[in-house]
């Protein structure tokens, strides 16, 4: 169920957190990994490294999702490399933090450009590399359904991805791709850290949390793990929440 001994994938903003837990869970498990970045190289760098370290090999491709130019070059660097692409992992993230009345059209179109038109871009670009049996995932967060402060655009952007995501499932349904949605909890990684109320959310996450502990990235890639697997042939157009129970709370 979990032989994934060879298979590629690639994951956006694979360099830090979320990430670079995905990408060492599939290294554990014999898998090529591509790691995407647009800014942090050397995180970039170490994670490679670390995934070399566990006995896959990885290749670093510097892409702006964003921009298709970028993505169309990143999938003819992966396809000279190797050949095809067996999981598409969509985690790059970003996004203004400001109340809702102060946003731009810039700030807008910044988050939902990343955040939710690059899963298309990444697919249409990506879905000629890969077979039947392959594998996308996006990655989301519980603003995309809760009013979070100062999360306006990224949590629109990110309702906007999952939406995205199930009108996928339909069309890749032919061709033997599954697509589904992980929505994260509360995850302490360098994206919080931009929260000025960073300490709040936290504490108040872990309150809430029936399981009594935080969500980490490493419990983010098992479920990434799991939807590589055969074990998860008949989930398409899902959103699953790792949260410990968090959002059960109301």
């Amino acid at each position: 169920m979990f032989n994934l001994d060879g298979k590629v994938a690639l994951i956006t903003g694979g360099s830090r957190g979320i990430g670079r837990a995905i990408a060492l869970r599939f290294a554990e498990n014999k898998m090529n990994v591509v790691v995407n970045y647009v800014r942090h190289k050397k995180d970039a760098q170490e994670t490679a490294d670390l995934v070399k370290e566990k006995g896959g090999k990885c290749l670093i491709v510097k892409a702006n999702v964003a921009k298709e130019e970028d993505v169309k070059e990143m999938f003819d660097t992966i396809k000279e490399e190797f050949g095809g692409l067996d999981v598409l992992v969509s985690n790059a993230a970003s996004g203004v933090l400001k109340p809702a009345l102060e946003l731009t059209e810039r700030h807008w179109n910044w988050a939902m450009d990343i955040n939710a038109r690059a899963l298309l871009t990444l697919v249409q670009q990506g879905k000629p590399l890969m077979g039947r049996g392959s594998r996308i995932m996006a990655v989301s967060s519980l603003g995309s359904v809760r009013a979070i402060e100062n999360y306006t655009t990224v949590g629109a952007s990110k309702a906007a991805l999952e939406s995205l995501v199930r009108h996928l499932a339909v069309e890749l349904g032919d061709s033997g791709i599954n697509i589904n949605t992980i929505s994260a909890g509360a995850v302490d990684t360098d994206a919080l850290k931009h929260f000025p109320n960073r300490e709040q959310i936290l504490d108040s996450a872990l309150q809430r949390t029936p399981l009594g502990r935080l969500t980490t990235p490493d419990d983010v890639a098992d479920i990434a793990l799991f939807l590589c697997s055969d074990l998860s042939k008949m989930i398409q157009g899902q959103v699953i929440t790792v949260d410990g129970g968090y959002a059960i709370r109301g």
